[in-house]
């Protein structure tokens, strides 16, 4: 458990202090981090969460055939009490790009918050026209 804490640590400081790079090395080589993804969207720091983005982008185009191993961690996401993790958690899956997401977006779309559904929606088109194949 201390093992888990100190990683995602070590992954939101990294991204904090600007070492990407460093990061998407260690999810290429390591597929286990990607279930850190939602844990690591919810850090309190804004750099963080902003580089969570830049982070699945990045492995979107470099290690596109395992970025779906985060749609566990983001998908609950969808239904946090925090309108912006909500937000951010339909971004993300728009990014990842798997059409297994679409069903959770889709329920989205009735989101109280008229932001939410407009991400979800646009997601949900991004996939469609953009699929990411596992």
């Amino acid at each position: 458990m201390t093992e888990h804490i100190d990683i995602k640590k070590l992954i939101a400081d990294y991204i904090e202090g600007g070492f990407l790079d460093n990061i998407v090395d260690m999810f290429k080589h390591d597929k286990s981090l990607y279930s850190y993804i939602g844990e690591l969207m919810s850090d309190e720091r804004i750099m963080v969460r902003i580089g969570i983005s830049a982070l699945v982008e990045t492995l979107r185009k470099e290690d596109s055939k395992n970025v779906s191993r985060a749609l566990p961690s983001v998908i609950p996401l969808l239904e946090d009490q925090n309108p912006m993790l909500r937000g951010d958690a339909a971004y993300i899956l728009g990014i990842i790009g798997h059409t297994d997401a679409i069903p959770f977006l889709k329920k989205a779309l009735k989101d109280e918050n008229s932001h939410i559904r407009t991400i979800a929606k646009e997601s949900i088109e991004d996939i469609v026209t953009n699929p990411n194949p596992r």
